[in-house]
């Protein structure tokens, strides 16, 4: 392999000007794609495979009308104290913001409280639920502007106006992703000492991103895509693509400046594609792998996130081994510093492997009980969906919510929906069961709703007693499908509600991570196998992956669910992990970490197979990786960080678990106990039976055939 990229990197340099062109063209190409074909991303999120699924799948069929699909708006109204929303003026004031709301852009539909009887017992309260025919997504700031205009009457009358639901604009993620990438462009121009050289991987990134988001914008016109898929693809990325284009040029700058190699920049630029690249090839491998091994956990948001980040992934490997080596083609010494390093000179990297291959087995104890104590909060991980009860103090859809809380009951923020289907007269069987339910303690309310036009399907709403994130709340769901296992009536129920689905969810999600991990992580095993011919350093990069996770993992619950340093961090504590987070994390995280391995650890076996010692080899690929790795990490730690000036925990939630995943993975894994673990293995770390090195191909990934003269050309 080695051997075919370095031609392949010779050629790129030679024919610059060709290679550049026809990355432009795609470009080109893929944007005229996007901007005429790509279709608004739909706000649908479906589980298979599970009850609450299936109930609302089978609502969609026979209440047509029922299910627009449409963006949903909860105004609640809250007199002052003293006052009440059934006094004539206050009622009358509602009544006409009502009838704004009925008329305003889009809407479908505007429940009238006193009508509907939403208001509270106390008077103090009334809801009118506002239904649009459009979701959320395709909703344009008019529409929203319009939606608070509406209750102007209420608010003049000196009423309290709040919203929630998905038709309220949800807060910008602001500068955070701008100041990541200005920082990552000043770790790059520290990193590598030269404009021209820091702005090559930045060039590279935007070129394969912007084909690769064109490209899934593209094919969003054939296949329904969600509105995160675009955006996690960016997350990731930018973050791969800036990481290899990194390794290779500083591997193609340690070939053409470091005393006494003397290559000139062709042969500069082509060893490094054969080595650099090779382990960019394969650390992209692992993270298509583990993408694409999203599929595995039968969520359709989830493969198509993965799919699209994967083929992202994919594109920015083709730009680092074909359009960078261009790119330093034109750049000529311009890409290079002025100043040359000696090999004898000491640096950090170098004096860092030496500490740690000198005290191996107390800094290997010392880095394996730092995350596991870090990973004990994950103890009490609870998993669950972010709504209006978990927005930021002091916005409306928190205030709304609460409202409707202290108003209703906490149930009445996370109503359940039964489907209920008899033999004969469903009307009468949905009564019963409604008078049934009503006697459970948990149940403030039950009744029947809605009987679809053939008389065979009907709905029973119950409001709970307790919240929707409540542990009570998810007992009382299993009892009631409990009790609907045991009725001998021929009668089936099946509930349904955005908390039965938020909790079907967490349940298929929880169920789904053994698997996906051991797909995931058996494959990449077998990658890593074939790069490194090695039984140990796959295992040691598997079970290294498994603790930054579990630190994770531990970090995010102590921040986001106990609360601790959510105030000097501005986050927002939410008392729950969204259910998504865990799977999509493990994914986005495997393959990130396995860049990092395979960066230090190729080079560590390209020493040892040039014949140093299995210490001095690790010390060797610390001193060369570790200002890279160390840069990469600062980086994507930067970029991710960037999420945290968001408004919405969620997206906190998410910056903040990648951002310490890669802190841990990096310096506490890769460039800490992964030397360590070598220095003690010694030549047992390299061993390989016998029959399997047999059956194993060669890759040539640490480039030893290049080393003979085989990338001559």
């Amino acid at each position: 392999m080695a051997v075919a990229l370095s031609r392949l990197g010779r050629f790129c340099f030679r024919r610059h000007w060709t290679v550049l062109m026809v990355w432009l063209a795609l470009l080109v190409a893929a944007g005229l794609g996007a901007a005429t074909l790509a279709e608004p991303a739909p706000d649908t999120f479906t589980v298979p495979g599970t009850e609450a699924q299936r109930a609302n799948d089978l609502i969609k069929s026979r209440f047509p009308d029922a299910a627009t699909g449409g963006a949903t708006a909860r105004v609640v109204f809250a007199a002052p104290d003293g006052r009440t929303v059934t006094e004539p003026r206050a009622r009358a004031a509602v009544e006409r913001a009502v009838a704004k709301l009925k008329a305003a852009p889009q809407v479908a539909s505007a429940s009238d409280p006193y009508a509907h009887q939403s208001v509270s017992k106390d008077g103090r309260i009334a809801l009118a639920e506002v239904g649009y025919r459009v979701p959320s997504t395709e909703m344009k700031s008019a529409d929203r502007t319009a939606l608070r205009a509406a209750t102007a009457p209420a608010t003049d009358a000196g009423l309290r106006v709040e919203m929630g639901g998905d038709a309220v604009a949800r807060p910008g993620q602001g500068a955070g992703e701008l100041i990541g990438v200005a920082v990552a462009a000043l770790v790059l121009i520290v990193t590598l000492g030269s404009l021209v050289a820091a702005g090559l991987p930045l060039l590279t990134a935007v070129v394969g991103i912007g084909i690769g988001l064109s490209a899934i914008g593209t094919a969003s016109a054939f296949v329904e895509l969600t509105s995160d898929t675009q955006s996690l693809a960016l997350m990731l990325g930018l973050a791969v693509a800036i990481d290899y284009a990194l390794f290779i040029i500083s591997r193609y700058r340690h070939e053409a400046t470091a005393t006494g190699a003397g290559r000139t920049p062709e042969d500069a630029a082509a060893h490094a594609v054969g080595t650099a690249g090779s382990a960019v090839v394969f650390a992209g491998l692992t993270v298509i792998i583990a993408l694409a091994g999203l599929a595995v956990v039968d969520i359709p948001v989830l493969t198509q996130i993965g799919l699209a980040a994967a083929f992202t992934v994919a594109v920015s490997v083709a730009v680092a081994l074909t359009l960078l080596p261009a790119l330093l083609a034109i750049a000529g010494r311009r890409a290079l510093t002025t100043r040359t390093r000696s090999p004898k000179q000491t640096n950090a990297g170098l004096r860092w492997g030496r500490f740690v291959t000198a005290h191996p087995l107390p800094i290997l104890l010392t880095g394996v009980l730092a995350l596991l104590l870090a990973a004990v909060p994950a103890l009490d991980l609870r998993l669950g969906f972010p709504d209006d009860g978990t927005a930021p103090s002091g916005s409306t859809q928190r205030a709304a919510y609460d409202l409707l809380a202290d108003g209703f009951g906490p149930g009445f923020n996370g109503p359940l929906t039964l489907v209920v289907q008899a033999p004969h007269d469903t009307a009468t069987a949905a009564k019963r069961v409604a008078t049934d339910l009503a006697r459970l303690d948990g149940v403030a309310l039950a009744e029947p709703s809605a009987l679809n036009k053939g008389g065979d399907t009907a709905l029973v709403a119950v409001v709970p007693k307790t919240g929707p994130a409540d542990e009570a709340t998810a007992d009382l769901i299993t009892t009631i499908r409990d009790r609907a296992r045991e009725s001998r009536e021929g009668t089936t129920i099946a509930v349904t509600g955005q908390t039965a689905l938020d909790i079907d969810t967490s349940a298929k999600l929880a169920g789904a991570l053994l698997p996906y991990l051991a797909v995931v992580v058996g494959l990449a095993f077998l990658l890593l196998l074939i790069v490194f011919r090695s039984l140990l350093v796959p295992l040691t990069a598997t079970a290294g992956f498994l603790l930054s996770v579990a630190a994770t993992f531990g970090a995010v619950v102590a921040v986001f669910q106990w609360g601790w340093l959510d105030g000097p961090l501005g986050v927002q504590a939410s008392g729950l992990i969204v259910n998504l987070l865990p799977v999509m994390m493990i994914g986005m995280v495997f393959g990130l970490a396995m860049d990092y391995q395979v960066f230090l650890v190729t080079r560590m076996r390209e020493e040892h197979v040039g014949g140093a010692e299995p210490t001095a080899a690790a010390v060797t690929g610390v001193a060369h990786g570790a200002r890279v790795v160390t840069a990469a990490a600062i980086i994507m730690i930067s970029v991710f960080s960037g999420f945290l000036l968001s408004d919405t925990p969620m997206v906190q939630s998410f910056g903040f678990a990648l951002a310490a995943a890669v802190f841990f993975d990096a310096f506490v894994v890769r460039l800490t106990i992964v030397p360590a673990v070598m220095a003690l293995l010694g030549r047992a770390g390299w061993w390989l039976p016998t029959r399997l090195a047999r059956v194993l191909p060669s890759v040539d990934v640490e480039g030893e055939r290049l080393a003979v003269g085989s990338e001559a050309g």
